[in-house]
């Protein structure tokens, strides 16, 4: 059978190539089309390039190693590539976009962590805490809450960011007697 004056099996196979290199170029520029797929999964560009490629794919094997009708070739890839594309959308394109995998924090995302006194906090002065999170370690400028002094060592509770400046109280975490 022939389709555009090309054989089946070399239709299928040009269009896994040009799915195939649409699929990385949507890769590389996909931070550009980065909405269109929220509308409708349907539409995301990822699960239409996935869709066609399977289906190209599931064709063209299907064309080189079976005798079988061409139409029930056709029906075969479809539905297989509709099964596939079903689980990359939900087992690996769905969790991908739920996933949180920035490392960007602010100041008064800090608010009510725990840090540590490396500098000695004066009354009515600086000193420097530190906090431990998935960044790392961040290094910052603390005051007393009230100024109250607080001593080399002493855990603290991030009570307000100001102007830059955390403002802690030396933490008492509760523990039961």
């Amino acid at each position: 059978m022939e389709v555009f004056g090309m054989p089946v099996i070399n239709v299928y196979l040009t269009v896994l190539i040009i799915a195939g290199l649409a699929t990385v170029l949507y890769i590389l520029f996909s931070d550009i089309a980065e909405g269109i797929g929220d509308a409708s999964p349907l539409l995301d560009p990822a699960v239409i390039l996935a869709f066609i490629s399977f289906t190209s794919a599931v064709g063209y094997i299907l064309e080189l190693t079976t005798e079988w009708n061409h139409l029930l070739i056709l029906i075969i890839a479809l539905v297989a590539a509709t099964a596939l594309d079903f689980l990359l959308y939900f087992f690996v394109l769905l969790p991908l976009k739920s996933a949180e995998v920035s490392l960007a924090y602010t100041d008064e995302s800090l608010t009510g962590q725990v840090g540590k006194v490396i500098v000695p906090i004066p009354v009515d002065g600086f000193g420097e805490i530190i906090i431990e999170s998935v960044n790392g370690i961040i290094s910052k400028r603390a005051a007393g809450y009230e100024n109250k002094a607080i001593d080399y060592g002493k855990e603290v509770l991030i009570i307000e960011v100001k102007e830059g400046t955390f403002i802690v109280k030396e933490y008492e975490p509760f523990r039961f007697k």
